[in-house]
């Protein structure tokens, strides 16, 4: 990695700790640069516009999603035991102390779902690929054998989402003791229900 990449990575992490503590649109050039002891012009050479920060803000923390969340899951085997690690990696993720404001992605959807730009066309395509995802797992818990041949997927995908959504209000905003709680029972629920009729 070249000393210009390093710096890059450098920026990018200390924007992403940033930005998820105090939103995307309170992460600004001036900001960051003096988080970093860097000039705003050095700074600005890497980015050119705050639009461009945020944007690769949320390209950074797609890839650390995947690589902490998604792939990992998918190294389990089909079906149940893969969607499995997707949650339970999902709330691993929401509650790590590297994001201060939880998962970076349902802070940024709040932020960005009634302004029109680049970062907001980025999170909407990425929170499609995560749809996605989640339905052909449900596919391929049926081709298992684990989930019912008439199974919904993309139900179940909204339904999957959904759970994730209300387990971060519950416990973010809520402070509610039983988030996590609550959340297993509404998933066990959830499996039972597309679970295969013996």
């Amino acid at each position: 990695m070249s000393k210009g990449d390093d710096t890059r990575e450098r920026i990018l992490d200390r924007a992403f700790r940033m930005a998820s503590r105090d939103g995307l649109e309170g992460l600004s050039i001036g900001g960051l640069a003096a988080s970093l002891a860097m000039s705003k012009s050095g700074l600005f050479a890497h980015f050119g516009s705050k639009e461009e920060l945020q944007l690769e803000v949320l390209r950074a923390a797609a890839r650390r999603f995947e690589d902490t969340v998604v792939r990992p899951a998918f190294r389990a085997s089909r079906g149940m035991p893969r969607i499995r690690h997707l949650l339970e990696n999902w709330v691993r993720w929401a509650n790590s102390t590297y994001a201060a404001g939880g998962c970076f992605f349902v802070s940024a959807a709040v932020e960005l779902d009634d302004r029109a730009g680049r970062p907001r066309d980025f999170l909407v395509a990425a929170q499609k690929q995560l749809l996605d995802a989640l339905t052909r797992s449900a596919r391929m818990a049926i081709e298992a054998g684990h989930f019912r041949k008439d199974f919904d997927c993309r139900q179940f995908a909204f339904e999957f989402y959904a759970l994730l959504l209300g387990y971060h209000h519950a416990k973010r905003l809520l402070r509610d003791p039983r988030a996590e709680t609550a959340l297993c029972a509404a998933f066990d629920r959830l499996m039972a229900d597309a679970a295969a009729r013996s």
